[in-house]
């Protein structure tokens, strides 16, 4: 079906590979933007992860490590983007892997890289929506006095209800036509920009007492509980804060079927997203930073928040001053609003990638994720997503190291789905790669090579002890979850896929065929 008297590029180019338009083409450069920038969100990793930059580091592990973090994730972002130019469909990065593959290695690389894209999204919209939940739950618990004023701290049952009451909320609102998410999108990031510039203003402008621009900049925290001394091993693991934050941002390329001109601006959706969100989150750690005059005592299991780091800064600074945290918890509120927008949005990619995976049979009952409804919405793809992201959650209930572990894909999981396309663009692809309205001429393979080189390095670092002596409870998990959904989809490709799965298919009948 064609929308308007005339198809867009993006619309003309969906044709030549081979699909027919499904979804409705209704979002400007605008909302694609909006999506990747909703689900980056630096509200919710940098405050639901500011515990961790205080005690790896502290203010330098933060305020350099974001822009090492930053400056690398850029260079991983232009490979997409170049790429997501010359293939602008909804399965994005698994669908790119077939095509730079080429045809013999095209259904091992569509599979593999496939499998850790939508395993890793759902991990993220488990992460987000129970990182929520536990705001809220904190939240609760400062407004009923605190945990030293008889305040309600909910139990881990508690925290998991109100997890699935969050997915309820988010898979209600992505059954909405795409016009609506499309404005629901775009006040999200009005929300994270203005939240941003809002808190990193106000925070340390109410505050009694500031941090001198020398802690800030120059202040290194070694003293942890977790038995690591040396300093280059905790800047490492400080930087993983900003690592997880700038991620997600591959949401544009799945939201490319639904976007006008998609070959232009799904490209422009990626790298904006990162760079605004690069520039935004310096500047509220900077601000936010001014605020932060004792580190134990934010960390301290025993004080208000139970040691939740940016809620004690809120809620001791608005105290100092005024004697009541009550504008330290709206604050909270604030940042509990770009949550769940960012829980939203990532919802939106995940059932993209989902309806695109099942379209080309990837998907077990994939006839079933690929339904859509009379708005063009893959409506069983937002609920079945939904569910997934609940039943991941379980496992907080029988460890939360578990939990941590499973929800580490989220982060490595994301990286290798991103690096596996790039890898094939810049090695066997190198001479054959046709590159679309945006690419980064001469300079490709180089900025190719360093996203790679950057992805095997986090990846490595992500999966180093996290804290000594090593026991069961300390062990970091993620090389144990990574490397079981490593052994989980290559083993389904050796028994099973390679046997029936072919890489992407097309649904045109013949090129005449009107998409």
């Amino acid at each position: 079906m064609v929308y308007g008297e005339e198809i867009d590029s993006g619309h003309a180019r969906l044709h030549e590979l081979g699909y027919k338009q499904e979804l409705k083409r209704d979002l400007s450069v605008l909302s694609n933007f909006a999506f990747s920038f909703s689900v980056v969100s630096v509200l919710t990793g940098l405050n639901t992860l500011m515990g961790t930059g205080l005690n790896f580091g502290g203010p330098v592990s933060y305020v350099y490590g974001w822009l090492i973090a930053g400056a690398f994730t850029l260079f991983v972002g232009m490979s997409m983007a170049e790429i997501c130019s010359s293939y602008p469909t909804s399965g994005g990065l698994y669908y790119w892997s077939a095509k730079l593959a080429g045809p013999s290695w095209a259904p091992f690389a569509s599979w593999i890289t496939g499998w850790f894209n939508i395993v890793g999204q759902w991990a993220v919209t488990t992460s987000v929506d129970y990182s929520l939940a536990q705001l809220v739950q904190v939240i609760i618990l400062l407004s009923t006095g605190g945990l030293n004023g008889g305040g309600y701290q909910a139990s881990k049952y508690v925290v998991i209800a109100l997890h699935a009451v969050i997915l309820l909320l988010h898979a209600l609102l992505n059954s909405l036509p795409i016009s609506w998410l499309s404005f629901i999108g775009q006040l999200a990031a009005a929300w994270n920009v203005l939240g941003v510039f809002l808190l990193m203003i106000l925070i340390p402008m109410v505050a009694t007492e500031r941090a001198s621009a020398k802690f800030v900049f120059t202040n290194f925290n070694t003293d942890n509980e977790d038995g690591i001394n040396n300093k280059l091993y905790i800047f490492v693991l400080g930087l993983l804060m900003s690592q997880y934050t700038l991620t997600g941002y591959d949401a544009s390329a799945h939201m490319t079927e639904e976007t006008k001109d998609a070959d232009k601006n799904g490209p422009k959706g990626i790298v904006s997203a990162i760079g605004i969100s690069i520039l935004a989150g310096w500047a509220y750690i900077l601000g936010i930073t001014f605020a932060v005059t004792d580190i134990p005592h934010l960390l301290d299991k025993n004080n208000d928040s139970g040691g939740y780091a940016i809620a004690q800064i809120f809620y001791d600074v608005f105290k100092s001053r005024y004697g009541s945290g009550v504008g330290g918890i709206v604050c909270l509120s604030v940042i509990a609003v770009a949550v769940f927008f960012c829980g939203m949005s990532s919802l939106t990619s995940n059932s993209r990638m989902a309806y695109a995976f099942s379209r080309d049979g990837a998907m077990p009952y994939s006839s079933f994720w690929h339904k859509v409804n009379k708005h063009e919405v893959p409506l069983n793809a937002v609920w079945t997503s939904a569910f997934i992201a609940f039943c991941m959650a379980l496992t907080s209930l029988g460890s939360l190291v578990a939990f941590q572990a499973m929800t580490s894909i989220a982060t490595i999981g994301l990286y290798i789905a991103y690096a596996l396309p790039i890898l094939f663009r810049v090695t066997l692809a190198r001479k054959s790669f046709t590159p679309g309205p945006f690419n980064l001429g001469s300079y490709g393979i180089v900025v190719g090579w360093v996203a790679v080189f950057w992805v095997a390095l986090i990846s490595v670092l992500f999966s180093l002890p996290v804290a000594y002596p090593i026991t069961d409870q300390t062990l970091n998990y993620t090389p144990v979850a990574v490397g079981g959904l490593v052994i989980l989809v290559v083993s389904s490709w050796i028994f099973s896929a390679r046997h029936w799965f072919k890489g992407p298919i097309t649904n045109i009948g013949n090129s005449s065929e009107e998409a």
